[in-house]
Order: C-alpha cells, then structure tokens, then sequence
C-alpha cells in the first residue's frame, strides 16, 4: 500500500476532512472533528484516532489527556470522498470533554415556533477529574 490512499481524500481549503466518529457495536455517533492528512496517516499507524485540533492548531491523539482513546476498527469514505467515517471501540466510555457518553447529548424538542435543546444524557464522569481544568 502506497500513501496514494491520502490523495483520494478530497481535502477542503484547509487542508482538512471533516470526521464523523460512530461506536462499534451501538452505532451511537461520538463525535465530530476533523483530520488532515498527518492525523489521518498516524490514526492508520497507530490504529487509534488522531485528529486535528483547529483551535490548538496541533495534532491531537484523541485520549492523550484523559485516557479516553479511541481504538479504530474501519475507517470509511463517503461517496464524494470529503468526509471520513470512523468505527471505534470507545475507551472509559466518554468521548466528550464534557464527562458524557457521547458530545451529541443535546436534542431539540419542540416545533419551529417554540422550540429547545434539553441536555439528554447525564454526565458520567466530572470533566475536571478527567482534565484537571473546565
């Protein structure tokens, strides 16, 4: 296998690819972040997700703080070949830097008029045990 794979990937103007990370098993949707072509390469290396943090502007091993890594089993490509798939078993079961399962944890209830997002899933661990900061 070459590194030809990565140039199938259609990068935005950033250089980035946007990501979509599902559990193995529950099929729950953990997160979304984006990767660009180092993250991609290493996640494929390491067999764990590394993704590229936009506001540290450094790769980011998903974990490296809190121990939460994510091990991946397939990685997939969309049929327009911009936005990349990720099948993970999720270490500590918390993906979100908020102490929850999942960072999709806030659903809308209501109509257009009137309408909310209530939080839905409990906080499983306290953030700043896991960080030390929030």
């Amino acid at each position: 296998m070459t590194t030809n794979w990565l140039d199938k990937v259609k990068w935005d103007d950033n250089g980035l690819v946007p990501v979509i990370v599902q559990e193995v098993g529950s099929n729950d949707v953990l997160m979304f972040a984006f990767m660009n072509p180092e993250a991609l390469r290493r996640t494929v290396e390491l067999g764990e997700a590394v993704f590229w943090s936009r506001s540290r502007q450094r790769l980011w091993h998903k974990g490296e703080e809190s121990g939460h890594v994510q091990k991946v089993h397939e990685i997939r490509l969309d049929c327009d070949e911009d936005v990349v798939l990720l099948k993970v078993t999720q270490a500590g079961d918390i993906a979100c830097h908020t102490g929850r399962h999942s960072c999709f944890f806030q659903k809308f209830e209501g109509s257009a008029d009137n309408g909310e997002w209530r939080t839905v899933d409990a906080v499983l661990k306290d953030p700043s045990s896991i960080y030390g900061k929030h």
